[in-house]
Formats: structure tokens, C-alpha cells, sequence
């Protein structure tokens, strides 16, 4: 099968296209990344170059030695993704130490993988591991307001959570587990890659402070409604600031924890604090 025949790929494209008219990805801003199934590698096996050299990811991640991934490219615009798809994505393979990839397919202009590889791969191999395998897609994207509430909320899992379940029944529904925050740091290198790998093993998704929002999922749906469903939550919240700082009315802790029962999920009490 032709790659850009494959399913997987299809959903690929049409994501980045969804985050780019979401506004979220500026210029060259963003990154996405999935992990392919046995039988997806099956499926394109001969359009894959297996002669390509390899080159260090910058970090290792040995449990996912010999997986393939569907990657964005370092400096390629995602509204170009659904237009070029060989020129700006590529598909690497990992090698079997997990310190080395290689490109076995796209950027048919040149370049190499997004500069945030070493985050995505360490995140990949943390979800993969705590998930069971069932997590295959990371996103990095720049939605507006949950880049805005990073400059008047402290920087924390607890109140960023709490704020952001409130503006939305539905909110501690999809992402049970709260939110991450990862203070300000350089993107793209092995420091901000640790500290995300390190709380996306409690979290699916993690606020990058004047950044950004990383999430991940089982497949693209579940992962750009999860940031979908976050930046959302995130609008409401930057309308309510903007209008009456000090609210009225709110959803409470006994509130979510009626919302828990009926729906059945676990909500940590970290979250269900009582505000003073």
C-alpha cells in the first residue's frame, strides 16, 4: 500500500489540519507524533527506505526500541501538511539501543523530524508503558487562551485543574486525571523533555508555562478532542476572569464528587480543595 493511502496517515493529515484551523499552530509552531501499529508497518513496508542513516535522537528511550513513528517536521507549517504530506512529514524508525532513528520515509525536500523529538519520544515511551500500549498519539500545540492563563494563574497542577474543571461539567469527565504544568523552560531539549515524560506519568496532558499544551491519547480523536476540550475550558475561563474575577457561582467539590459517582471516574481529591 502507498503511505499516503493508509488510514492512518489520512487521520494523521486531517488532524494537523483541524489544529491549524483551530488557530493554534502559527508559522512553523507545533508538533505532532504517533506510534504505528504491527500491522500499519506491514502495510507500507515496501515504500520504506531501510538503506537511510542513522542519526542520535539526543536522549535515550530504549522501550521503544524498533517502534516506528509518524512525525512532523522541524520547521514545517502545519497548514502545509494537508497540501505537501512527503515534504513535511516523515515516518522514523528507532533502533534497538533507543538512542539512534532514521528516516524511512518523507521530508522529500530535506530536513529532519520536529526539534521537540527527544519530548515526544520520551513521552511516548512513558505513556506506552503506563497505558498498557494503548497510547500512540503526542501533541504539542499553542492554543491561545491556555497561553494566556499561564501569565495570571500560579503555575501549578492543583489550581490549574481545579480552574479549568469548573468552566465545564464535562472537563473532569475528559480528562479525569487534572492537568500537568511544567514551568517555563527552553523547549526542545532533554531538560523539558524530562520534566514532561515525568508528570505524563500521572497526566495525559501538560501546560507548558508561555508555551504551549502537550497531550497525548490512544489515537487522534481522543487526543484532539483532549486539547480541544482544554483550550475550550481554557476560553471560558479568560471570559469569566475578564468579566467578574471573583465568581459568583462554581461547581464545588461536592459537586464533582456527585459528578465522579454517576459517571464513574476518579477524581484525585488534590483537586477538590476547599477555596478560601
Amino acid at each position: 500500500m502507498k503511505i499516503l493511502d493508509a488510514e492512518f496517515v489520512k487521520g494523521f493529515i486531517r488532524m494537523c489540519d483541524d489544529g491549524f484551523q483551530q488557530n493554534w499552530h502559527e508559522r512553523n509552531g507545533g508538533n505532532l507524533s504517533y506510534r504505528l501499529k504491527v500491522e500499519e508497518k506491514e502495510l507500507i513496508k515496501d515504500e520504506l527506505n531501510k538503506e537511510a542513516a542513522w542519526q542520535p535522537i539526543g536522549t535515550n528511550v530504549s522501550g521503544l526500541a524498533g517502534e516506528y513513528f509518524l512525525v512532523t517536521g522541524s520547521g514545517k507549517y502545519f497548514r502545509n501538511v494537508i497540501l505537501d504530506p512527503a515534504s513535511t512529514l516523515c515516518l522514523i524508525e528507532v533502533d534497538e539501543t533507543g538512542d539512534n532513528y532514521r528516516i524511512l520515509w518523507g521530508l522529500i525536500n530535506g530536513g529532519r523530524p520536529t526539534s521537540e523529538l527527544p519530548s515526544h519520544l520520551m513521552n511516548h515511551e512513558v505513556k506506552k508503558d503506563v497505558t498498557g500500549g494503548k497510547h500512540r498519539v503526542i501533541y504539542h500545540a499553542h492554543p491561545t487562551n491556555v497561553i494566556a492563563l499561564t501569565f495570571v494563574l500560579p503555575l501549578n497542577a492543583e489550581v490549574f485543574t481545579r480552574e479549568l474543571w469548573e468552566m465545564a461539567t464535562e472537563c473532569p469527565v475528559v480528562f479525569p486525571s487534572g492537568v500537568g504544568v511544567v514551568d517555563w523552560m527552553v523547549p526542545g531539549g532533554q531538560e523539558i523533555a524530562i520534566k514532561t515524560s515525568e508528570l505524563m506519568k500521572q497526566y495525559d496532558a501538560a501546560v507548558w508555562a508561555h508555551h504551549g499544551l502537550f497531550a497525548s491519547g490512544e489515537d487522534f480523536d481522543l487526543t484532539f478532542g483532549l486539547m480541544h476540550t482544554i483550550e475550550k475550558s481554557a476560553e471560558i475561563l479568560v471570559k469569566v476572569l475578564s468579566i467578574r474575577p471573583d465568581k459568583l457561582k462554581t461547581i464545588t467539590p461536592d459537586n464533582f464528587r456527585d459528578l465522579a459517582r454517576d459517571f464513574q471516574v476518579t477524581l484525585p481529591e488534590k483537586f477538590l480543595y476547599d477555596k478560601k
